[in-house]
């Protein structure tokens, strides 16, 4: 791609005046003269000068002026090469207005790494605007995602116009971003969103991506409620509930079995992973998870379920002399983990009695009610965030799932039953029409409940049996966050982007 010329001050603020305004246009535009010039100022002092390019509507039936446009930021010395980094700031599925790079998380970090920033808006369950006397709900599934898309084909459709390399499209997003971020990775140039594009005014082309990087993702929302109980729902704040819930909570686990037989996953070594090995499947990954803190010399506490060796690996050298390994006749051995290793930070960890480790998990946060997604009218609950998701243009709340449908006596349209398909990544992995990105990045906190544990490590395991490069993660000790250990993603990044 060409670089852009910069153009003044003056002009810019002209263009974004005339922006503001909804457009009328038959046709996408981009002012290769309408950037400014700007500098960002990182944690460690650095300055990071680039030229921004406001107000870019991705699509030519703009709805909701107030969030479907994006805001692109070029760093200095950026060319048709540069890698380009998409951050969505997509947060319980509301909307998200296009904003500015923040030297406190992956968008200041990723210009700072010299990447074309893109931080496009979308709409969410909340927006609206006025039709007449009417207030219409715009943003409802799978609209966000559909913005989402859009933007990556404006970028595709001025590629020889804007900076950066459209064949390394990175997205980031966090909870829903997560989930945003995922579908944006795992849908890519699927037909079954192509009508829908079509009659927003998106252009023409492809949107996929190169990578996509997932915090703490909410998704597979339709089976999120089975999984939740099934992890939580013998933790000791459960037992402590109405008779009715309790009934709720032994449905939606029982339902939890079939469905991770269902998926037909494995794991590395090639074992089938079902209902019976499951459990060991998560507990060997939060296993994972503590040594890598302690090693790194975090304090692991016993009481919160961990058993440790009593020995360390390597009897460290005395006075200049050899060190020892540890006599083989002693029992325990070294774990899988430690194997090729002859140093280590403490003891390592040999076990982990989950039960007292998802009280531990609870006792940091509580628990969602139950059932903890969709919720709508199921034993008097009140409807969820995901309820409105899912819900029409006049602003209704409704069921997503069959069995919740059946609890309050309603049935799910096939348009729901569309929309739940088209917002859930699961569906669209190994599917011979999708385009799906290459390389992942996955992370749900170690302690982090808004979401069962099962539903990242789902996601990660499907994508790596499709043969896909995925770096996850269940990071020790972290909350639902996002945007963390910044270092080691940047790392990443730059490996999968040589």
């Amino acid at each position: 791609m060409k670089k852009l010329i910069i153009a003044s001050l003056g002009m810019m603020l002209a263009i974004n005046m005339n922006a503001a305004k909804k457009p009328k246009t038959n046709a996408l535009q981009f002012n290769p003269e309408s950037g400014v010039k700007a500098s960002l100022t990182m944690p460690n002092g650095k300055v990071v000068n680039y030229t921004a390019y406001n107000k870019l509507y991705f699509v030519t039936n703009v709805e909701d002026s107030t969030y479907q446009y994006m805001n692109i930021f070029v760093p200095e010395g950026a060319n048709e090469q540069t890698p380009i980094f998409l951050r969505t700031y997509v947060g319980g599925y509301m909307p998200s207005q296009a904003g500015n790079p923040q030297a406190q998380d992956a968008s200041g970090r990723a210009l700072a790494e010299g990447y074309v920033l893109v931080i496009p808006g979308s709409r969410g369950r909340t927006s609206t605007v006025k039709k007449g006397k009417k207030t219409v709900y715009t943003g409802r599934a799978p609209k966000a995602l559909l913005d989402l898309k859009a933007a990556i084909r404006y970028l595709r459709h001025f590629d020889n116009l804007i900076p950066g390399n459209t064949e390394k499209i990175i997205t980031d997003g966090t909870s829903a971003g997560g989930a945003m971020s995922s579908l944006m990775g795992a849908t890519g140039n699927n037909p079954a969103y192509e009508p829908l594009l079509k009659a927003m005014g998106a252009a023409n082309g492809r949107d996929d991506v190169f990578a996509s990087v997932c915090y703490c993702p909410i998704t597979d929302l339709d089976h999120a409620d089975m999984a939740y109980e099934w992890l939580y729902g013998n933790t000791d704040s459960r037992k402590n509930l109405a008779a009715s819930k309790k009934t709720l909570i032994k449905e939606l686990a029982a339902q939890f079995p079939s469905y991770i037989n269902s998926l037909g996953l494995k794991k590395t070594d090639g074992t089938l992973l079902n209902a019976d090995n499951y459990l060991d499947y998560i507990k060997q990954i939060i296993i994972r998870s503590a040594q890598d803190a302690k090693d790194a010399g975090a304090d692991i506490p016993d009481s919160i379920g961990f058993t440790f060796s009593s020995e360390a690996a390597f009897q460290a050298p005395i006075n200049g002399g050899v060190g020892m390994a540890r006599p083989a006749a002693m029992g325990g051995g070294m774990p899988p983990m430690m194997m090729g290793s002859r140093k280590k930070v403490g003891e390592y960890i040999t076990d982990l009695d989950m039960n007292k480790y998802l009280n531990y998990v609870v006792s940091t946060q509580a628990l969602k009610g139950v059932p903890s997604f969709d919720s709508y009218n199921v034993n008097g609950a009140a409807a969820s965030g995901e309820n409105g998701e899912f819900g029409n243009e006049q602003g209704s709340d409704v069921n997503f799932t069959a069995w919740a449908a059946a609890k309050t006596g309603s049935t799910l349209s096939d348009e729901i039953k569309e929309n739940v398909r088209l917002l859930n990544p699961m569906y669209f992995i190994g599917d011979t029409a999708t385009s799906v990105a290459p390389h992942w990045y996955i992370r749900h906190g170690a302690r982090d409940r808004d979401t069962a544990f099962p539903i990242a490590i789902n996601l990660a395991t499907k994508l790596q049996n499709a043969g896909k490069d995925v770096n996850f993660k269940l990071p020790w000790n972290r909350p639902h966050s996002g945007d963390y250990a910044l270092n080691e993603l940047f790392s990443w990044i730059a490996k999968i982007v040589k």
